[in-house]
């Protein structure tokens, strides 16, 4: 089965993680990774072959890869297919309390798991200082909510949950503290409060990420000007826009669209 076990009294330690699009059919690399692997598939679909069991990703799913088990694939990723993955390192030994991480979870498009997994990787693509710091605390979180299932949340974590959604929904207008107090009835002090609490970060910072976030995966998986990325995105002026873009990523528009190509 190839399960990856928590264990209360240990941390994972981060890697590196990132949204992907296909710009071409390939196959999974042959390999045997020394580091756990997260997929979640958010359009397409992923095939990969984990120690001779056959398994396909599709749209909404997720699936657990261990460290130390080939992996490959033998049929060809779709062109299209979009993912977020997460490479770690996890040492389960030193007895406490143990728990599985499911294999793999089906059904989660639109769901709380979701918009957890897509805030996680928004902080991991973030400009935020020191997250280096908080990553692995950040990536346990995700990891202890994947394994305990969505019946762990508490009041708080549904408000930074309804607030983080209604901003995706809203990633493409400008940041609007009155917008935010119109729809929860709530004071913007209060719901900064619990949202940085929560995620590490402000409701203006998550909101930055989730247009950075987008502007990335249009940059590395289309032919779009950086004009109509911009506008894409939610930014009228391109300049500002890759103003922007370098403030929060360390480098332009541009670069970036090359550096990916090369990369992937």
């Amino acid at each position: 089965m190839n399960e990856i076990i928590l264990n209360r009294r240990t941390l994972p330690r981060y890697e590196s993680s990132g949204l992907l699009a296909a710009a071409e059919p390939f196959y999974h690399v042959d390999r045997v990774a020394d580091f756990n692997v997260m997929i979640y598939v958010l359009e397409g679909t992923i095939y990969v072959t984990e120690e001779g069991q056959d398994q396909e990703i599709g749209s909404g799913e997720l699936l657990f890869l261990k460290s130390g088990v080939r992996h490959y694939g033998k049929r060809e990723i779709p062109q299209g297919t979009r993912w977020f993955y997460a490479h770690f390192y996890y040492d389960a030994a030193g007895g406490g309390n143990t728990k599985p991480l499911p294999k793999k979870l089906s059904g989660l498009s639109g769901t709380e798991t979701e918009r957890r997994i897509l805030a996680f990787n928004s902080f991991a693509s973030s400009s935020e200082p020191n997250k280096e710091w908080y990553l692995d605390l950040r990536l346990a979180e995700l990891l202890t909510f994947l394994a305990l299932g969505e019946n762990c949340l508490s009041a708080a974590e549904s408000l930074s949950g309804r607030i983080a959604e209604f901003l995706r929904e809203n990633a493409s207008s400008p940041f609007s503290s009155a917008a935010l107090e119109r729809e929860f009835y709530l004071s913007y002090k209060r719901m900064a409060a619990v949202f940085k609490a929560e995620t590490g970060m402000s409701m203006q910072q998550y909101h930055d990420g989730l247009k950075m976030s987008a502007a990335k995966e249009l940059l590395r998986s289309t032919l779009m000007p950086v004009g109509e990325v911009a506008s894409a995105v939610g930014y009228s002026d391109r300049l500002y826009f890759s103003r922007r873009f370098r403030e929060l990523t360390g480098i332009g528009p541009t670069e970036f669209r090359k550096k990916a190509s090369r990369s992937f």
